[in-house]
């Protein structure tokens, strides 16, 4: 009996052991971690929208930031031809009296002034000395009178030139509004670009040095890719790191849209060490004042939009929501802030 009673404990105890292994295997604690995909490996190109919202955004924020420079341009050059203007004006008076005063001395004199002067003269000496003196008077003359008329001619020039800058300033505002309109009208059709905002918007942050311009995959991609990134964005990512934002970064990879097989984007980690989960505390504070760094310095770093936590920045409009396409951090840009420049 006892020993059928010892067979029967060592036969539930064998179960209850076997039954507790079983357990630990299944457990979710003990599993394995499910593996983030980082972006671009999601099917989305890791910019969180399709192909033709992708090319829709980048010519018409191009087209859009293209117009500003040139507006830009346009006004600094209204102000030194303004200025230009005033100085001018400040010298027309002058010469004009200076002109003035000869041509009353000139009627004083009457016809027969010079050639009565030059006969009254006592001497040969006294004659020739009153022609020479006639002769820089009639240089003075010549001179005021065509100071005069060149002033004249130059205020008109940029008075017209002023006039000119006007007119491609309205052109280029224009152009920047279609532009505006385009890249709003592309969101929408997508089910997407509502106007949205954040308190950790507008943010103060470092000031980046301006940059070079330039289109040509021609610098080696300083994140390890083995790929190429523009003059531009390696200025951006340099500046970038220069101002502490040094975290977990890739540039350059292929896919089939997109700013990164152009060497024109980066992907900014929130985290550390790579391309984690839905960026929360510290990591997401430090994404908000990333996106802040370039949008604050976006006319110097060229920056065509930036992308961060499910919402876009375009150059023409602001944030903009921007939910992406996998669900996943990587494609709703919650672990990672996106940058493209031109």
């Amino acid at each position: 009996m006892q020993q059928n009673t010892a067979q029967r404990l060592a036969a539930l105890l064998a179960l209850l052991v076997a039954a507790c292994g079983l357990a630990v295997v299944a457990s979710p604690a003990t599993a394995a971690p499910r593996l983030l995909a980082a972006p671009g490996d999601t099917g989305d190109d890791g910019e969180g929208g399709s192909k033709s919202l992708i090319e829709q955004l980048e010519k018409a924020s191009s087209g859009y930031v293209a117009a500003k420079k040139k507006l830009k341009t346009s006004k600094e050059q209204q102000t030194k031809l303004t200025s230009e203007l005033k100085r001018l004006d400040t010298e027309l008076g002058p010469q004009q009296e200076q002109l003035d005063l000869i041509a009353t001395q000139a009627y004083t004199a009457g016809r027969a002034g010079p050639m009565s002067a030059m006969l009254a003269a006592d001497s040969a000496e006294g004659f020739l000395g009153r022609a020479e003196t006639l002769a820089i008077v009639a240089a003075d003359q010549s001179r005021a009178i065509n100071g005069l008329k060149t002033t004249r001619e130059d205020r008109q020039k940029a008075k017209d030139s002023i006039d000119i800058a006007i007119k491609d300033q309205q052109k280029q505002v224009t152009v920047m509004a279609k532009q505006k309109a385009k890249a709003e009208a592309a969101l929408k059709a997508a089910n997407q670009g509502s106007d949205t905002s954040s308190s950790s918007d507008g943010g103060g942050s470092a000031d980046a040095e301006p940059g070079p311009s330039g289109s040509s995959c021609n610098q080696d991609d300083p994140t390890g890719t083995g790929g190429c990134i523009t003059a531009t964005l390696l200025h951006a990512y340099k500046q970038a790191r220069a101002d502490g934002f040094t975290r977990f970064t890739k540039c350059w990879r292929t896919q089939n849209s997109g700013e990164h097989p152009k060497g024109r984007a980066c992907d900014f980690s929130a985290e550390k060490g790579t391309f984690g989960g839905d960026a929360t505390g510290a990591d997401k504070t430090y994404g908000n004042n990333l996106a802040n760094y370039f949008i604050n310095n976006a006319d110097d770093l060229d920056v065509l939009y930036v992308i961060w936590y499910r919402r876009i920045w375009l150059p023409s409009s602001g944030w903009k929501s921007y939910s992406g396409a996998g669900g996943d951090p990587s494609s709703d840009h919650t672990n990672h802030v996106h940058l493209s420049v031109n």
